[in-house]
């Protein structure tokens, strides 16, 4: 899914985010998404990607939490990335 919510309000949002929860248990679900909230909440694993190339992957709170690498980092906290 491409930004599977990025012109929705609230409402609608939580009916895609209930839809992909009730998928996950059948299917492998990829979303791409700018909003970290909501990859935050939908997602088990995540990947960060710049600039086409892969820059960290592994569980999503781990990512979130406690990045491996300083670009990841600087992307979560809004230091870097908007170039």
């Amino acid at each position: 899914m491409d930004e599977p919510c990025s012109a929705l309000d609230p409402i609608a949002t939580a009916k895609v985010e209930e839809l992909i929860f009730a998928l996950r248990g059948n299917y492998t679900v990829v979303i791409v998404t700018h909003n970290m909230q909501q990859a935050a909440r939908v997602s088990d694993y995540t990947a960060f990607m710049y600039l086409g190339r892969l820059i960290e992957y592994g569980p999503t709170n781990t990512l979130f939490v406690t990045p491996h690498l300083k670009e990841t980092e600087a992307y979560i906290t809004g230091s870097s990335g908007n170039r």
